[in-house]
């Protein structure tokens, strides 16, 4: 049997949430959402639904939602789109090294523009510490991008800390929330941030859609320019039923919780594990601040991928890529500073809401062996 613990790559949609899609996939709903006639309304109706949707998930006003193709768009939105809007003030910007691409190249490229980038870095367990951020505050910095919870170890930020000093210095901040929504409260009021980032597929909605959150007091551009769609914030005609779904996956988790499920399971496997292993097996990221779903182990002296490999009938992610017959260990991994012996070896497995006791006893089964042999 198939057993997938990958489900910070990507989440199967939601039964519920593929109900609500399926009324925009047929013939009774083909009209443009931007049309007044009766073929319209109703698209237009589905897609403000979807935004009020979004909004109480997040604790945010329907206006002050976007909605975009993915994570990636969301990022790079608010990465360029608040640079540019705010170049009178300065060209200063500050991220971690421990982001996903999605937002250290929009970073990369502005710097190539001439932007000033400073890239703070992480503990042993993955953490940011907010003093080191606020000691990188300078008079003219603009942004501050910091994810809310790491993908690769799960590792939670310290937001909150940190948007208390982007408030004192008049810095927007922008956290991606793509692995913490549906997983833990990401309400922005709470967080105190000014942007945030949804990705559709983590949250058991399709591929293809996500969403941005932003303040609405925040000046920023446009990153699509076109006819004027989303209030002349986002052009280009509105994917109705890749919107209905992400409406209906935050509606789906706001009235179901299943962080504790999550935590006991992957603690089951994660304890299994590294029982049978001992010294061999070592656990990654902050051992109390991380993701309840996200378990990452480095077992050490061995390669990751072989591991695997050894476990076809297991879905699950490296920490090190192979180049060329080379082995390159994640920027992640290598921020905190892993040895290399086991950076090597580390695998991620992260469990979700159709993972089974037994799918995990057996993953255990099958992970030690490989990671013996």
């Amino acid at each position: 049997m198939m057993i997938y613990l990958d489900y910070n790559a990507s989440t199967p949609v939601a039964d519920e949430v593929r109900e609500a899609m399926l009324p925009f996939l047929n013939r009774r709903h083909y009209g443009n959402p931007s049309s007044t006639h009766v073929m319209g309304k109703p698209l237009r109706e589905a897609i403000e639904t979807a935004r009020e949707q979004v909004a109480q998930f997040i604790g945010a006003s329907p206006k002050e939602i976007i909605f975009t193709s993915g994570g990636t768009e969301a990022n790079n939105h608010v990465i360029k789109g608040v640079t540019h809007a705010h170049r009178d003030r300065g060209a200063h910007i500050i991220t971690s090294k421990v982001e996903h691409p999605a937002v250290i190249q929009p970073y990369k490229h502005l710097e190539s523009l001439g932007y000033e980038v400073s890239y703070v870095g992480v503990d042993s367990h993955g953490m940011i510490d907010p003093h080191e951020v606020a000691g990188e505050v300078r008079g003219h910095t603009v942004l501050i991008s910091i994810m809310h919870a790491n993908n690769e170890v799960g590792t939670i930020q310290p937001i909150a800390e940190i948007a208390e000093l982007a408030r004192e210095g008049g810095i927007i901040l922008h956290t991606d929330a793509a692995q913490s929504c549906g997983k833990i409260p990401t309400n922005v009021n709470e967080l105190g941030v000014d942007c945030l980032s949804i990705a559709g597929h983590k949250l058991y909605a399709p591929q293809g859609i996500g969403a941005l959150y932003v303040r609405r007091e925040t000046k920023i551009e446009s990153f699509l320019h076109g006819a004027g769609h989303q209030s002349g914030r986002r052009a280009g005609t509105e994917p109705v039923a890749l919107i209905v779904g992400l409406g209906a996956a935050c509606a789906l988790a706001m009235h179901e919780n299943h962080e504790s499920r999550l935590r006991e399971l992957r603690d089951r496997l994660e304890s299994q594990i590294c029982t049978a292993l001992g010294d061999e097996a070592v656990r990654l990221g902050h051992p109390e601040h991380r993701l309840p779903n996200t378990s990452a182990i480095g077992f050490r002296g061995k390669l990751g991928a072989v591991v695997l490999a050894k476990c076809p009938d297991i879905c699950a992610s490296t920490g090190a890529a192979c180049h060329s017959g080379k082995h390159d260990v994640s920027a992640t991994l290598s921020a905190m500073g892993v040895p290399i012996d086991v950076a090597l070896g580390a695998v991620r497995l992260s469990v979700g809401r159709y993972t089974t006791e037994e799918e995990v006893d057996e993953a255990a089964r099958q992970i030690t062996h490989a990671a013996k042999n």
